[in-house]
Formats: C-alpha cells, sequence, structure tokens
C-alpha cells in the first residue's frame, strides 16, 4: 500500500478533450502502457522524443509518490504499410530489403533501440512484450470476439465489425465516414467485409498474404486456407499484451497522436467488447518532433538518428535536454541550433552545480513543492525546468542546492551527478579565455577596482561555472 501519492495530479485525457483529475484504479500500482517501436528500421529522434516523452510521465509519477507498472511493447509482425488493413507486413519489407529471416530483423533493431534508450538515460519498463510471444492470447481474444458475434469471418480475413460498437470514434473525435477514409481498410480487396471501415483482426494466408514469411495455425475456418493459417492485425497485439501484462482495464495508456484515428480507436472497440469493461481511464498522446520544420518522414529522407547526433561530438544528455523544453503535447522542432543552445544550458547547469561543491545539504522545501506543482498539472516538464533554473540562481546555501537539484534529476534524467562527478576529474588546464579572464581579474585588484574585479568574477561563475576564492 502506498504511503503516499499526489492527489493534485491532472491529466489531458484525449478521449474526452478535457484536463482531468487522475483517480487511480488502485492505491498500490498504477499501470500504464505505451505503445512502442515496429522494429523494422532504426528508430529517428522523433520516435525517440515519443519514448522520452514516456519516460518523463513514469519518472514523474514515481516523483509523485505512485507505484507503476509500465509495459511497452515490441511490434515484430502484423503491422502493415498503411497503418491500418492495406499494403505489406512492414517486418516482411526489412527481410526482402536485408536479405533477414524477420526475427532477425527483429532482433537486430531491438538492439539498436535499446542502445539509444540507454544512450538517453531511458528507464527500462517493467515489461518489454515482445508481439510475438503473446500469439496465443491474441488467437483467444479474436475467438472470444467472434463468440460474442463482434467479429466475422471471410475467405481473406477475421473482422471487427464496427456497426456492433457504439462510439466507434469517440477518441478520434470523426465522423465515421471520414474515419473509414483515413483508415485505409481495404473495401476493394475483400469484397465480403460487412462494412468499409470494419477492421482486420487475423489475416489468412491468402490474396495479398498469399506469400506471408511469418504465419501460424489458428482455429479460424478459411475456405481459401488450410489450418486457419495467417497472423494477427496489428491492433489486436496490443489489446492481447494489455489484457495479459496489466489486466482487462487499465490507468493510462500512451503513444503518439498518429495512433489516435486508427490504431488506438480500433484498440478500444475489440478491448471493450472482448472484455466487457472500459478499457482506458485515460489517454495521453504525445505530438510530432519536427526537423528543420518540417515533418520527420523516412520516406522523405527527413530524418536524423541519434547515431548522428553522437557521431557530431553531442552527448546524448544534451538531446535529452532540448526535448525538456517541450510539452509532450506539444510540437517541437529541432535544428542544430536548437541543440547547440541546449548543449550550453546543459553545460552550464553542470559547470555551475560543479562551482558549488560536493557537500550535500538538505531540501529546499519550497522548490520542491513549486516542481511537484508543475508535474502535477498534466506532466508539465517545461514549466518544472524553469523550477530548476529558478532554484539554481536562488540566494539558498549551495550544499542545499546541489541536494534539491539531484533530488529533481530523478524526474529529469539528465545524469547530472555522473557528469558532475567527471567534471571534477577533468583535467585542471582551463580554457584560454577563462584564463585570460582571471588574469584581468587580477589586474583589477592590482588596481583596486574592486567594482571590475567583481564584474569578472559574477561572469566567471554565472558564464562558465567557476567559483573564485581569494586567499591567502
Amino acid at each position: 500500500m502506498l504511503s503516499y501519492y499526489s492527489k493534485m495530479l491532472h491529466l489531458t485525457n484525449t478521449l474526452t478533450k478535457k484536463k482531468e483529475d487522475f483517480v487511480p484504479l488502485s492505491k498500490d500500482e498504477v499501470k500504464i502502457y505505451h505503445c512502442g517501436p515496429t522494429v523494422y528500421w532504426n528508430q529517428h529522434i522523433g520516435n525517440m522524443r515519443g519514448m522520452l516523452m514516456g519516460d518523463l510521465l513514469r519518472r514523474s509519477l514515481i516523483y509523485l509518490g505512485y507505484n507503476v507498472r509500465y509495459v511497452r511493447n515490441y511490434t515484430d509482425f502484423g503491422h502493415l504499410t498503411s497503418d491500418a488493413d492495406e499494403g505489406e507486413d512492414k517486418m516482411e519489407k526489412a527481410a526482402k530489403r536485408e536479405q533477414l529471416d524477420p526475427q532477425k530483423i527483429a532482433d537486430k533493431y531491438i538492439k539498436q533501440f535499446e542502445e539509444d534508450t540507454e544512450a538517453l538515460n531511458i528507464l527500462d519498463p517493467t515489461v518489454k512484450a515482445r508481439a510475438t510471444n503473446y500469439l496465443e492470447e491474441m488467437i483467444d481474444m479474436v475467438s472470444i470476439l467472434l463468440e460474442k458475434g463482434f467479429a466475422y469471418e471471410t475467405p481473406k480475413a477475421i473482422y471487427f465489425d464496427v456497426s456492433k460498437f457504439k462510439d466507434y470514434t469517440a477518441l478520434s473525435g470523426q465522423n465515421l465516414e471520414l474515419n473509414q477514409v483515413g483508415a485505409g481498410t481495404g473495401t476493394v480487396s475483400d469484397p465480403d467485409k460487412r462494412n468499409p471501415q470494419d477492421f482486420a483482426l487475423w489475416f489468412f494466408k491468402t490474396g495479398p498474404h498469399k506469400n506471408a514469411l511469418q504465419y501460424w495455425p489458428s482455429p479460424f475456418k478459411s475456405s481459401e486456407v488450410e489450418n486457419g493459417y495467417g497472423f494477427p492485425g496489428w491492433h489486436i497485439e496490443c489489446s492481447a499484451m494489455v489484457r495479459k501484462e496489466l489486466g482487462k482495464s487499465i490507468d493510462i495508456h500512451y503513444g503518439g497522436v498518429e495512433h489516435v484515428p486508427v490504431h488506438h480507436t480500433n484498440e478500444i472497440a475489440q478491448s471493450e467488447s472482448a472484455n466487457g469493461v472500459r478499457f482506458v481511464n485515460y489517454w495521453l498522446h504525445n505530438e510530432h518532433l519536427n526537423l528543420n520544420d518540417k515533418k520527420i518522414a523516412k520516406s522523405d529522407g527527413n530524418f536524423i538518428l541519434l547515431s548522428e547526433i553522437t557521431k557530431k561530438g553531442y552527448d546524448p544528455m544534451y538531446l535529452r535536454y532540448l526535448f525538456l523544453q517541450s510539452h509532450y503535447r506539444s510540437k517541437q522542432n529541432f535544428t542544430w541550433e536548437a541543440l547547440d543552445s541546449a548543449k550550453n544550458a546543459y553545460i552550464k547547469l553542470v559547470n555551475t552545480a560543479n562551482s558549488w561543491g560536493d557537500k550535500q545539504g538538505v531540501l529546499i522545501e519550497q522548490a520542491i513543492n513549486d516542481f511537484k506543482e508543475a508535474l502535477e498539472d498534466d506532466i508539465n516538464i517545461p514549466a518544472a525546468l524553469a523550477v530548476v533554473w529558478e532554484m539554481v540562481k536562488s540566494d539558498h546555501e549551495e550544499a542545499d542546492k546541489l541536494a534539491t537539484l539531484l533530488d529533481f534529476d530523478k524526474v529529469l534524467g539528465l545524469k547530472l551527478q555522473e557528469h558532475i562527478i567527471a567534471k571534477r576529474n577533468e583535467s585542471k588546464e582551463l580554457d584560454p579565455e577563462i584564463i585570460e579572464l582571471i588574469k584581468k581579474r587580477e589586474q583589477a585588484r592590482e588596481n583596486m577596482d574592486w567594482q571590475e574585479a567583481d564584474k569578472i568574477r559574477a561572469r566567471l561563475k554565472d558564464e562558465f561555472g567557476y567559483s573564485i576564492v581569494d586567499a591567502k
């Protein structure tokens, strides 16, 4: 049982379009599911921003006193190139591109993804749910939907009948006709669909998927294939993993805004129809990262990988700091100039903290309260970062400021203590500009120009993070 958790936390729920009081299903644990990557290629920095925003949500909840069970998945089959029911399986497309087995493709890009999340100091989830490990749960869920009359079979697939689910577009806010257009649901490829907007729960190994590389037997019937051979649709994967790892109802479902009109809309319909209870209490979605004011798109070559940033000599923490400056529900624009600005701010923060010495005092209560208040306002990390700098520039004891800053870093995840220690272990050789300023200050002192000496001392501390102490 939790000894304390925040009763003031407010989250903006995509489902209701309102900022709501957060009331967990249980005081013992908050259940969060985060839609993870489809592991067919490297994840660009826009993808990584989404993962980092989920990390900040989790860290904030822990800081505010909640126990969190955090499940993030890997989609390693069933995600078609249209994000709905049309096109080629992304994993199989990558397998053909690289002449590798689909699961070797998954292994390769999961490894790369985890190297990137580690570099960005994103905490490992409680459970890493890999879709191919939940095939039995997916088949069971499709079977339940068939038995309850929410799904039906055609020779090519098993579909969810959206006409049987009330308020199908409640999350997206679209009318059904618009949702149909946005879903890419394949009215031409399967004339036996009852409604154009019905979505696939199971694809049989026939028609456009006749040569599928990944398929399994099932209890489902098709006149075109034996033993029900096929593979699950992308949407049922997440519903089955949530049900297995978190239960029929969860507190928070997190993901990118691009999943609202199709993937998450379909998750709600199939989960609530199969389970008979409300699926998710709070839907949270992060906005996109743009690159030089243009949408990041692999198809257009307009993307950057984390490895490209580190090869240029940037510490991943500079990128993390840059991402902290924007709210998860706001779009953000990446430029190299913005990254340089974030780098400078980060270095100044480390240098300033280093100048305080290594003795830690007590937490500054007002700063802690202000920091929590920012987090409680829909995980407002930019406002929390403003509290950090206000505290850094305050007149509190330096030892107390150091203790408070490191406490804040439980949420910020900037590896401040590690970088402060590294700074202290650096060579004592000073930058020529700093040496020149020290010489000018000594000259000012010799001239008894105390005002100029104090001005230079302040500049050394504010701009470079070095303190000068005059001693005998």
